[in-house]
């Protein structure tokens, strides 16, 4: 090579580009066309998660299952923070979650509730942490900040009407009837996937 133009390369003032890394390898959804839209073939790791509905019951809770079934053969545990409901145990037996690895945390403030889930997030002990609440974008950026610092993946269940807003979150779905919308994904794109999850899982 030309020796200025060694020179040049040298010169730390000189951006050369990075090799985009490829995406780390994703849990399995269970549902085979999610998985191949999404950049690592399944739910992002060590990230947050942003889930929109317009209201319960649209089968949110059934696109996650096969993941957190399999989430809950591992050694760390499952949280759920501040569900809207009681989860049914049966249920989730038949959906093959390990009940022994379910902890739910029930708190009474707002403020409780992110405060909960970022110290799951953060621990490191915790394989998934499911939280429903309306953050600030300043608590978003924490909760991604530490599903990364504790290997977590972390769900946030918000409304749709939070779609006009920023986020933080590598990826955002909105959840409707037969239909998910890919808002935001990191090394992705967006796009609507019409699909059965229910029955695929």
């Amino acid at each position: 090579m030309h020796e200025t133009l060694q020179t040049l390369f040298r010169d730390r003032r000189i951006w050369q580009g990075e090799v985009a890394a490829a995406p780390a390898a994703g849990t399995p959804t269970g549902c085979i066309d999610l998985d191949e839209a999404l950049p690592g073939g399944g739910w992002p790791t060590a990230s947050l998660t942003e889930i929109l509905i317009e209201h319960h019951g649209l089968g949110e809770l059934a696109l996650l299952m096969p993941a957190l079934a399999r989430l809950s053969r591992g050694e760390r545990a499952i949280v759920w923070v501040a569900p809207p409901f009681i989860p049914y145990a049966p249920a989730l037996a038949d959906a093959g979650l390990d009940l022994k690895r379910l902890l739910i945390v029930q708190a009474g403030t707002p403020s409780d509730v992110l405060w909960s889930a970022e110290q799951a997030l953060r621990s490191g002990s915790c394989a998934a942490v499911l939280v429903w609440t309306e953050p600030s974008t300043r608590w978003l950026r924490r909760l991604q900040l530490a599903a990364e610092a504790g290997s977590s993946w972390g769900m946030l269940f918000r409304t749709a009407e939070a779609q006009s807003r920023s986020s933080y979150a590598t990826l955002r779905l909105r959840v409707r009837a037969g239909q998910l919308e890919l808002l935001k994904c990191r090394g992705g794109r967006p796009r609507v996937l019409r699909t059965s999850w229910r029955t695929q899982a």
